[in-house]
């Protein structure tokens, strides 16, 4: 590839990702805003606000140090410092940790929010949001630590060019790791992920088993000439259940990309890929809320009470 051809294809990159990110940011911002209006405004919580808010509040953060990233892989300046290194990719790698905890949680939550009185589950409706608070509390801190190794393996660019230093901006880099630390970490990662990933699946087949129940009398009544409308729990479940099919997809695109910078080559390119598709999920997550009839015309709404409230 000459110079004019990657100077190309890095543009297009970088408007493609301060786009992406751009979107995100002000989409993420006005699902938190909702969520706070509607809080403030005196409005009766869902179970499900607080997970939703708390996962918009993440993904702006996350998109956030993204764009902040971006700057220093295309525009060139004095760089950071280790201090800045670390914190900055210690961040990112932990916002993503809790925006995967949250939404396994939040699928958890809609299965128990779905399930009939009649379910084992019924018992959680009341406390479920206690409950889910406590736990990803507790994943939270678990990967913090799990994360810690970032503190000391990233490590501002030295001046000298090195072949086993991995990209991650033109001021960070990535020390390598021994195979047994290496080994350590990744195991701990594999079985966090296989861990939330697991409840995503039940939680979504449980979730699948009961919209396929609902369908089935729905069609029953629509026989008797009623036409019942879904609920808002339907179409949140529809929400959640697109969410969770994108977010295993984008884990599945994300795993490709990073393991072909570690097989093959670790350059700005592969890493800008991977950024976005790493910040799609959180843009596109906000808008599949807001799409659903329970965010439409709420927020206005919200906002109007707020104004008229103070």
């Amino acid at each position: 590839m000459n110079e004019n051809s990657r100077l190309h294809t890095s543009s297009n990159l970088r408007n493609t990702l301060l786009s992406e990110i751009g979107i995100g940011i002000s989409a993420n911002s006005i699902l938190l805003l909702f969520h706070i209006l509607k809080f403030f405004g005196g409005h009766r919580p869902k179970p499900t606000d607080l997970p939703i808010g708390l996962l918009a509040l993440i993904h702006l953060l996350m998109l956030l140090v993204m764009a902040v990233s971006a700057t220093d892989i295309f525009i060139s300046w004095q760089g950071w410092d280790d201090i800045t290194c670390k914190f900055l990719v210690y961040l990112y790698r932990v916002v993503r940790g809790l925006s995967l905890c949250t939404t396994s949680l939040l699928s958890v939550l809609q299965a128990i929010i779905l399930s009939p009185r009649s379910s084992c589950l019924a018992k959680f409706k009341q406390k479920s949001p206690y409950h889910i608070s406590r736990a990803l509390l507790l994943l939270s801190i678990f990967y913090m630590f799990i994360s810690s190794h970032l503190l000391v393996s990233i490590i501002a660019t030295p001046n000298l060019t090195l072949n086993n230093f991995m990209f991650v901006t033109r001021s960070c880099s990535i020390l390598p790791m021994s195979y047994l630390m290496q080994s350590t970490f990744s195991t701990l990662l594999a079985l966090r992920e296989a861990f939330l990933i697991s409840l995503m699946a039940f939680s979504s087949g449980y979730m699948l088993t009961l919209l396929c129940r609902h369908k089935k009398l729905s069609g029953r009544l629509h026989s008797t000439s009623l036409s019942p409308t879904a609920s808002p729990e339907l179409r949140a479940t529809w929400s959640i259940l697109l969410l969770l099919s994108f977010f295993v997809l984008m884990s599945i695109l994300d795993s490709i990309v990073s393991c072909s910078r570690t097989m093959f080559l670790d350059d700005s390119t592969f890493y800008c890929i991977q950024l976005l598709v790493g910040s799609l999920y959180a843009t596109v997550s906000p808008l599949v809320f807001m799409s659903t009839k329970i965010y439409k015309g709420n927020l206005l709404r919200s906002m109007c009470e707020t104004v008229i409230n103070v």
